[in-house]
């Protein structure tokens, strides 16, 4: 992919595909398991679900925080990677850096 040859690497949890799967339609299987398959795997471990349950406990209710969104944050926040999403507003802890493209 583009971000892979220019050098940058990309990574993807369990979570991310599962939500990513649960959106796909029908046609797009085969490019987005290539795409995934491409991203280095975050395994989710206790930290990253502590720092979960944090934002949860944080945002849930103010901000309609789910726990897939809570989930990724921790997952990037903990490995100190920028998030790639087109739906920042899902994710206002301040601690969250976005990756934008150059």
């Amino acid at each position: 992919m583009g971000l892979e040859v220019g050098g940058i690497r990309t990574y993807a949890c369990a979570v991310s595909w599962a939500e990513i799967y649960a959106g796909l339609r029908s046609g797009e299987e085969a490019l987005t398991h290539t795409f995934l398959a491409q991203q280095a795997e975050i395994v989710l471990d206790v930290e990253m679900g502590r720092r979960a349950g944090q934002y949860l406990a944080r945002y849930a209710r103010s901000h309609g925080l789910e726990l897939a969104d809570a989930l990724i944050a921790a997952a990037a926040t903990t490995s100190g990677l920028a998030l790639w999403t087109q739906n920042r507003r899902d994710y206002p802890m301040p601690d969250v850096r976005f990756y934008t493209p150059p």
